[in-house]
């Protein structure tokens, strides 16, 4: 369904200021640089989520004033986590529900509204988020709860294409911002709690139709232009038996586009079910048989046919929900190298060579890892047997296996929420959390649309005067460098920027910037709910403005066990707040 906006002017604006051509693959690769717009997910593809622009630096930011506030109006709030876009005088976002707004930048006003007539019994596992779209041509790109792709016409909000993406009553979703490359938009998939198959899927952004396919898990086929290609790994390698036609692996975190070794960049969630003990992955083989490819994994995909160029798996024999879809951000290191890092849900921080995603190095960087006791030299990890959750079929009632406290908690070291990197600094700035939980396993047996774990489990704060965490990580040395604690876990994205600026916000409804350096809390916003959005920046008539939305929600009042009692007093809401330093009060 589409309304266009009733405030004044609105009609008028779509006629005089979209005067822009359309969006290029050259506009989509140049986005960091680009200052006057944010076109891509991530600001820029390679995701370090770093503005250049340094009118807005340490010594003016306390003079950053709101400009206009946006309210996605009427009852359907929930978790707001979108990055906006901008482009051509307007601003995209998506809400919760599978909406997309036009707005006016320079007034706040709203242009059009999408709302995606969902179905009844759509399966989102944590919480009806979307987190963003994409802007390719003429076009408007983002994924709906039902599992379906819609392209509209930027400037009217009219319908292109609607094309399924998976069938949503087997449990598929999808959350993501889009991925545009070489005219070709590629998305990944949700639902890896109710036993779905991770895919990755190019399609003509023009038209809608399938280019490629290309499921991540072995034994399953993957297509090219209408046809079978090859199949993913190789079958029953790592799998047992049949456990591979439910194997999880959800890509549902979307992927990055690397332009100096053309390759897609992908992560993989949990295997399914959660009880490894099933899928032959409770106990170490020589052959690394339970490992359960690529589950957990990074993968580097050609962009042409689909097919993976190469793997990284963060957690073989997974036993904890320590999904892989943590971004992958380009970065160079100290000596001048092309490399990857990855703050993944386990707990370390990867960094990883980019021409082929071999192993570089990992650290920890959050404190009492109780799964594992280190990595290896190759990059697996030192497994510590006695924190897996027991087998239930040792169990004397075969119901429940043995009870461990495993840290960090199934939600993760770092989530979903995109860390920043700054060249200027050399440091990446990573939203992370420190909780821990009690787990086990329990039978389980796979029935389409119901949810397929075989565990239980309850977070637990492993301390008491903070859960959030964001650390300034030199990835070179894995050494933390500053640290912020926040009382309630932190669940929104980082922004870095050239003028020595750090912002994130809290589920408290705090928007803060801190010194790229130090972390000294230079600035700070009540926007009076809970921030678990993205925020971006950008220059318009010599100004330089930023924005994030505020609105509480996500997985962690809905999975948090204890912890989410501790946050239950916070408000939903549902505002884009934008703030602009006034020209006259750029010198100060």
């Amino acid at each position: 369904m589409k309304w266009y906006g009733i405030a004044a002017g609105a009609a008028l604006m779509m006629s005089t200021t979209l005067a822009h051509g359309q969006v290029t693959e050259e506009m989509l690769a140049n986005d960091q640089a680009s200052t006057g717009d944010v076109l891509t997910n991530g600001m820029g593809r390679d995701l370090q989520r770093y503005s250049p622009l340094d009118i807005l630096n340490r010594d003016n930011v306390q003079n950053l004033v709101p400009a206009w506030a946006f309210s996605l109006g009427g009852e359907k709030q929930r978790g707001q986590e979108t990055q906006p876009l901008v482009y051509d005088g307007v601003m995209y976002i998506t809400g919760s529900y599978s909406r997309l707004y036009a707005i006016d930048l320079e007034t706040g006003a709203e242009i059009w509204q999408y709302d995606a007539r969902l179905p009844e019994g759509i399966l989102p596992c944590c919480d009806v988020v979307n987190r963003g779209a994409a802007i390719y041509g003429d076009n408007i790109y983002f994924g709906t709860l039902d599992a379906r792709l819609v392209a509209l016409d930027r400037r009217t909000g009219d319908v292109v294409w609607n094309k399924r993406i998976a069938d949503y009553r087997a449990g598929y979703s999808y959350t993501a911002a889009p991925l545009i490359v070489d005219g070709m938009i590629v998305t990944g998939n949700s639902g890896g709690e109710f036993g779905i198959v991770g895919e990755v899927q190019a399609r003509d952004a023009e038209t809608g139709d399938l280019i490629w396919t290309r499921p991540v898990i072995e034994g399953h086929m993957g297509t090219l232009n209408g046809e079978e290609s090859t199949m993913t790994g190789t079958l029953n390698a790592t799998w047992p038996g049949d456990m591979w036609q439910t194997g999880g692996g959800a890509t549902w975190l979307g992927g990055s586009y690397d332009a100096d070794t053309d390759t897609l960049v992908f992560g993989t969630g949990n295997p399914a079910p959660w009880n490894s003990h099933l899928r032959n992955a409770g106990e170490p083989t020589e052959d690394n048989s339970g490992d359960n490819l690529y589950a957990a994994s990074r993968l580097g995909i050609d962009p042409a046919t689909g097919e993976i160029k190469w793997h990284f798996q963060t957690t073989p024999r997974e036993g904890w929900d320590y999904d892989g879809v943590n971004e992958v951000v380009s970065f160079v290191d100290a000596e001048g190298n092309m490399r990857y890092a990855t703050a993944d849900r386990n707990g370390f921080f990867y960094v990883l060579n980019r021409e082929d995603g071999a192993f570089v190095s990992a650290t920890p960087f959050v404190k009492d890892i109780t799964w594992a006791e280190g990595i290896d030299e190759n990059g697996r990890p030192i497994f510590n047997e006695e924190n897996r959750p027991g087998n239930p079929a040792e169990s004397a009632d075969g119901e429940r296996g043995e009870v461990v406290f495993s840290s960090p908690s199934f939600l993760g070291g770092k989530n979903w929420m995109p860390m920043a990197h700054s060249p200027s600094t050399g440091l990446f700035y990573v939203p992370s959390n420190e909780w821990g939980m009690d787990i086990w396993n329990e039978p389980i047996t796979y029935r389409e649309g119901a949810a397929y774990l075989g565990s239980g489990f309850t977070i637990k704060p492993n301390y008491e005067d903070h859960i959030g965490s964001l650390k300034a990580i030199d990835p070179n040395t894995g050494e933390i460098v500053w640290e912020f604690q926040n009382e309630a876990p932190l669940w929104g994205g980082v922004m870095a920027t050239a003028g020595g600026l750090v912002f994130t916000g809290t589920p408290e409804g705090r928007f803060i910037a801190f010194d790229d350096q130090t972390g000294e809390e230079l600035w700070s916003f009540q926007t009076g709910s809970g921030i678990v959005g993205q925020p971006i920046t950008w220059e318009m008539d010599g100004e330089q403005y930023v924005s994030v939305i505020s609105g509480w929600g996500g997985a962690v009042p809905l999975w948090g066990g204890e912890v989410a009692q501790t946050v239950n007093y916070l408000n939903q809401g549902g505002m884009l707040w934008t703030f602009r330093l006034p020209q006259q009060l750029a010198e100060n």
